[in-house]
């Protein structure tokens, strides 16, 4: 069996005196690609900031690789560096060129070598089909490819594990193709990924296994073909019976 790479236990999480996550367990192994669907508001983002320690959670526990991840703790920044997280707005510094966005942290944070790291940033761009843009700014991009630009800038960091919240959300539709086709490639390649979306089509091809969520509980956990063939939940058929018809 894999190793354990990221484990919640009991973790719960509340706002403004509403609980957003209501004693969470999940383990992600090395390897899986796991992917958390669910209504709008159930705390899928919110778990993964939380994993991300971009939120606090009252109780329970979040470990990586057997480390504690806690708000303000000394060894936070060295475990973040682990945890590559990619968001649905993009984030790039619009003065700064693309090579310039990429290689920024792991110049600054990881004190590398500017040449190897601008090495490594071509060799990402060119995988994700944009090797003619290093020199370009954001405002010269479409949506579609600042997207696989912030997906490259979290790869230059060698994470441990990869979060993704949303990331076609804000895209039109022909340019999420090109998105979900990188991501496809990260799966392919035996990336350990945790992936928030929508899209429905892309979580049946790329998942190990579906987390489906509701109020802020795992309502039911399965591979891709059991749980949108015979889901064991009447939460979940209600689901997919409502995304079908309004798809």
């Amino acid at each position: 069996m894999s190793e354990e790479v990221l484990t919640l236990r009991g973790v719960v999480k509340e706002f403004d005196g509403k609980t957003i996550l209501d004693g969470i367990d999940l383990t992600i192994r090395q390897g899986e690609v796991a992917v958390i669907i669910g209504p709008s508001g159930c705390g899928k983002s919110t778990l993964l900031r939380c994993i991300n320690a971009l939120e606090p959670i009252r109780e329970g526990e979040i470990l990586l690789q057997g480390e504690p991840i806690r708000a303000g703790a000394k060894n936070l920044p060295s475990l973040r560096q682990k945890i590559g997280m990619v968001f649905q707005s993009y984030d790039l510094y619009p003065h700064m060129t693309v090579m310039e966005n990429i290689t920024l942290s792991p110049r600054k944070v990881q004190k590398r070598d500017r040449r190897e790291v601008e090495r490594e940033a071509a060799e990402l761009l060119a995988r994700v089909g944009l090797s003619d843009k290093a020199e370009s700014y954001p405002r010269q991009l479409s949506g579609g490819q600042k997207q696989r630009v912030a997906i490259v800038r979290m790869l230059i960091m060698q994470p441990e594990i990869l979060l993704f919240d949303e990331v076609t959300a804000a895209l039109d539709p022909e340019m999420v193709r090109e998105v979900l086709d990188v991501m496809l490639e990260l799966a392919h390649q035996g990336r350990t990924m945790l992936i928030v979306t929508h899209e429905m089509a892309f979580a049946q091809a790329i998942a190990h296994r579906i987390i489906f969520m509701d109020d802020g509980r795992i309502v039911e956990e399965g591979t891709p073909g059991q749980f949108f063939t015979k889901p064991q939940t009447k939460r979940a058929q209600e689901f997919l019976d409502r995304f079908r018809f309004d798809t």
